[in-house]
């Protein structure tokens, strides 16, 4: 697993261990075809402006993007974690049939986005292919999109564990939201990696 991340802003793959099952709940996404339908539909759960930025958050199941979103998050995705950081790997899999994406948007432009998919373990739930846009790093938004991405999971699924596999070099970031290790650091597409694991939200708090 790659990441492009640095103590305020980047990317993270870290859902390698994660399945393609998507449990249901009732709190799906309102989000429509397209941005206008997004913002003329969603709840205040899926989408949250910041007027003081113009940052936008908004939450998605794969089944309800328009292709030209999907498109957008799968180029993003395979221009930072393929082209950027030169490691070729299968970058689109069938896991993001049933993921839930977490965006943060400028103008109407994807800058940074994580997906939401359970682990393998049947216990926790995984968040990974966390990046921000190259241009937009250095302004704190991977900070914001993981607050986000952990909130969401705690909204879907209240007191489930969230494992990722997190690239070594940002364990400290990973550690300010709460979480800690639970692996030996172990080499992943030549590039050190560990295992996190932030139980329930009552250890956040």
């Amino acid at each position: 697993m790659t990441e492009a991340i640095d103590d305020n802003d980047g990317a993270m793959r870290g859902d390698a261990h994660a399945v393609s099952r998507f449990a249901s709940s009732s709190a799906e996404s309102t989000l429509g075809a397209d941005d206008k339908t997004a913002e003329a539909t969603a709840t205040a759960a899926d989408v949250d402006a910041d007027a003081a930025d113009g940052i936008a958050l908004s939450f998605a199941d794969t089944r309800d993007l328009a292709a030209e979103q999907l498109v957008e998050i799968l180029r993003e995705r395979v221009r930072v974690f393929v082209v950027e950081q030169t490691c070729p790997y299968q970058e689109v899999d069938d896991r993001d049939l049933a993921a839930r994406h977490v965006m943060l948007r400028c103008g109407g432009r994807l800058v940074a986005y994580a997906r939401i998919i359970p682990h393998d373990d049947g216990v926790h739930m995984s968040l990974g292919r966390v990046l921000v846009v190259k241009e937009f790093r250095g302004r704190g938004l991977a900070r914001r999109l993981l607050r986000a991405g952990i909130d969401e999971i705690w909204r879907l699924y209240p007191g489930t564990g969230i494992e990722i596999a997190a690239q070594h070099r940002l364990k400290d970031f990973y550690g300010s939201f709460g979480f800690t290790p639970v692996s030996p650091v172990y080499l992943e597409d030549g590039i050190p990696h560990v295992d996190m694991v932030l139980e329930t939200e009552a250890m956040h708090q």
